[in-house]
């Protein structure tokens, strides 16, 4: 899809498949995408193409009348579908990030497909008893440990498709598949479109408390939508919490609120209750299918987890201290109401409004203080310096490289010694053809099978834009976002293993937030503020009193930043262990669920059901990954600072060889282990948070 004029393209009945540039070698710069060639007509007649070619592959391995080998099997397993993981990462990245009707239309139709089609491969009998053999046989056959994690994978996949079961079993498995499939696509439609309706235009005399970068960004985003001279936020998680933060319009915080809540539960043609209600019985039988109890087993079965019940005990570990410390802090923003004459209780729309005040009562210290020290440029310098000092990689930034958008920018990779590594998008502003939140992802991932193949990454951001020739500032949880992004775009660039499969991010799911939580760690610390946080205006360093007020309150609102996170993952987890949803009333289920841990009713879900897109796609029983991460890389981020030094050569050495670099090329515990000795306890997570002791 050509983006490079800013324009959607117009599709056309038919692309002639020869001049298809999804179908032919990309000759640009490290073959990126051609993104000023593609266009949408092009994607329906390259998976036409490249379903059938990968199809073609695999059939020519299950016929294979060799005994089965890793070379034979696994390794050509490894090298089919070429053509179809490059058509397949352009369309869906771009169907996150700048979708269009006519795309979306499309993607609808290819979720069933895709499913069928990896169906029809992982349930191939023969090519079943071929992995099948090779996993019986694999400490046998003189194979590394990354060949063996290798086979491993592709006979999860084969087992986690129903190849085993009888052929009734096998044929319903694929059924409920293409389901999913089309309902996990029509979710996260839905709640795209209900942000896209939702656009709150506002007067100047409407902007009551709200600090003057929080504007700027209001009257560009009104000047986009056509509303020149007016002001305007919208359902992006940066527009609208810097609204809720600072506007001392109540009913105006109310209104944003609501309409933040309810995305996905408005009771109309977007509505995902019913959606949800109808993927948990999907998943509750192909669990059952598969031999577990619930949905929740058969996702915990290969994580480092396990169990619902080592799930819950972490959680409710935390919960506990989490919610005490949640209590104090709504009594403080209850007497700060109470102070300036408000006769009403505080609600949800208020939280952030009165905790910034309280914030600033306490430590002298607001966001709209600290923001004007955030530029994203220098935020972006900050996490690619950091790399450079931990790791070596460098990043230099390339002007020449097709992008999709024309805010999407692009840099170039290399290590210590000059040598390409590999390329890095960045995609950080909200619009309204992007799905929300932040998110990395890429188009090619690094593997040595057959030669060196570099990474192709991308880091996707939901930032409210500055006013023209102004520079987008950043909140502190925007610039940490940032570093948690970026996190993840390390993993996949630094990664050095053999084989795809197992390249970058394809680790465990409670392990893939160790790399992202953990590089958050280096964005609060006085070295890299010192260097990095300029005032936009006058470019000096941020100074060291308002350094001090920042540390001195970084643990404050604790309490309702991990309530808000642990209460979606306790929801998640509880959907996922339910033997019947026939009866389900998710509305009804989320309230009964909060009510028995005693969520405070002041502080909503982070992502509730409805919207819950964590759960449609790769977090259905693993919102709790963040938490399970984050015991971890408290812990590990120990190890710095044990050393003296959060840049000490040696560990940061450990650190990129155990687990920035391998990949899934072991068990998650023995790369923890690689790295630090040994492995972590909860004790790291709760002094993080400042849970463990009394409030901040």
């Amino acid at each position: 899809m050509a983006k490079s004029a800013g324009k959607k393209p117009t599709p056309s009945k038919a692309a002639p498949t020869g001049k298809n540039p999804l179908l032919t070698a990309w000759k640009t710069p490290f073959e990126v995408p051609p993104f000023d060639k593609i266009k949408v007509e092009h994607f329906r007649p390259a998976f036409d193409v490249a379903f059938a070619e990968n199809l073609a592959e695999i059939e020519a391995i299950a016929a294979s009348k060799e005994p089965a080998t890793f070379a034979n099997t696994i390794e050509a397993l490894e090298r089919a579908g070429k053509a179809l993981q490059k058509v397949s990462s352009v369309f869906y990245n771009l169907a996150g990030t700048d979708t269009t009707p006519e795309m979306q239309a499309i993607e609808r139709e290819l979720a069933p497909r895709y499913a069928k089609h990896s169906m029809r491969i992982f349930q191939d009998a023969t090519l079943y008893k071929r992995v099948d053999a090779l996993m019986q046989q694999k400490e046998k056959l003189g194979l590394t440990l990354e060949q063996k994690r290798v086979i491993e994978r592709y006979h999860r996949s084969f087992v986690r498709s129903g190849a085993a079961l009888d052929a009734k079993g096998r044929k319903r498995m694929a059924e409920i598949a293409e389901k999913r499939a089309s309902i996990g696509t029509q979710f996260n439609q839905n709640v795209l479109a209900d942000e896209q309706a939702f656009l709150m235009v506002l007067e100047e005399s409407d902007l009551a408390g709200l600090p003057d970068g929080v504007k700027a960004a209001a009257a560009h985003l009104a000047a986009e939508h056509g509303h020149k001279g007016k002001y305007a936020f919208s359902l992006a998680r940066s527009s609208v919490e810097g609204f809720l933060q600072f506007s001392a319009r109540r009913d105006l915080r109310e209104k944003a609120y609501q309409a933040w809540r309810n995305r996905g539960a408005n009771g109309d043609k977007t509505d995902n209750r019913g959606l949800m209600k109808e993927m948990l019985a999907l998943r509750l039988e192909s669990a059952n299918l598969l031999g577990f109890k619930t949905a929740a087993d058969a996702a915990l079965e290969f994580t480092m987890a396990k169990t619902p019940q080592n799930v819950r005990k972490l959680l409710m570990d935390v919960w506990e201290p989490a919610r005490a410390r949640a209590e104090e802090e709504r009594a403080d923003l209850q007497k700060f109401v109470t102070a300036e004459g408000g006769n009403f209780k505080i609600a949800g729309c208020d939280w952030r409004y009165y905790a910034e005040k309280v914030r600033k009562a306490r430590f002298d210290v607001d966001e709209a203080e600290v923001k004007p020290y955030l530029q994203l440029d220098n935020v972006i310098a900050a996490a690619f310096d950091v790399a450079h000092k931990l790791f070596g990689v460098k990043f230099a930034e390339r002007k020449d490289l097709p992008v999709y958008h024309p805010d999407v920018r692009t840099w170039e990779a290399t290590d210590a010694k000059g040598r390409h590594v590999g390329i890095f998008y960045g995609d950080y502003f909200a619009r309204a053809s992007k799905r929300s939140g932040a998110w990395m992802t890429g188009w090619r991932w690094q593997q040595r099978m057959d030669g060196e193949i570099t990474p192709v990454i991308l880091n996707v951001m939901n930032f409210a834009k500055g006013a023209p020739g102004e520079p987008t500032l950043l909140s502190i949880d925007d610039a940490r976002t940032l570093f948690h992004e970026f996190g993840h775009g390390l993993h996949g660039l630094l990664s050095n293993v053999t084989y795809p499969s197992v390249s970058g991010t394809s680790v465990e799911r409670d392990f893939v937030e160790l790399p992202s939580q953990l590089y958050e760690h280096w964005f609060m610390r006085p070295e890299v503020l010192r260097k990095f946080a300029k005032h936009y205006k006058t470019g000096k360093a941020v100074p060291e009193a308002l350094l001090d007020k920042i540390k001195a309150a970084r643990n404050f609102n604790q309490g309702f930043s991990t309530v808000e996170y642990i209460g979606s993952a306790i929801v998640d987890l509880e959907l996922h262990v339910l033997k019947d949803v026939s009866t389900l009333d998710v509305d009804k289920f989320e309230k009964k669920v909060l009510g028995k841990i005693g969520m405070l009713p002041e502080i909503g879900m982070r992502h509730r059901i409805p919207h819950f897109q964590h759960i449609i796609g790769g977090y259905a029983s693993g919102y709790y990954s963040y938490m399970w991460s984050e015991v971890m890389d408290a812990d590990a981020f120990s190890a710095f600072e044990e050393a003296g030094n959060v840049f000490d050569k040696a560990t940061a050495k450990r650190l990129l060889t155990s687990i920035y670099s391998s990949g899934g090329t072991q068990d998650p515990a023995d790369a923890y282990v690689a790295f630090r000795g040994r492995l972590p306890t909860s004790d790291a997570l709760l002094e993080k948070r400042g849970l463990a002791g009394k409030a901040a």
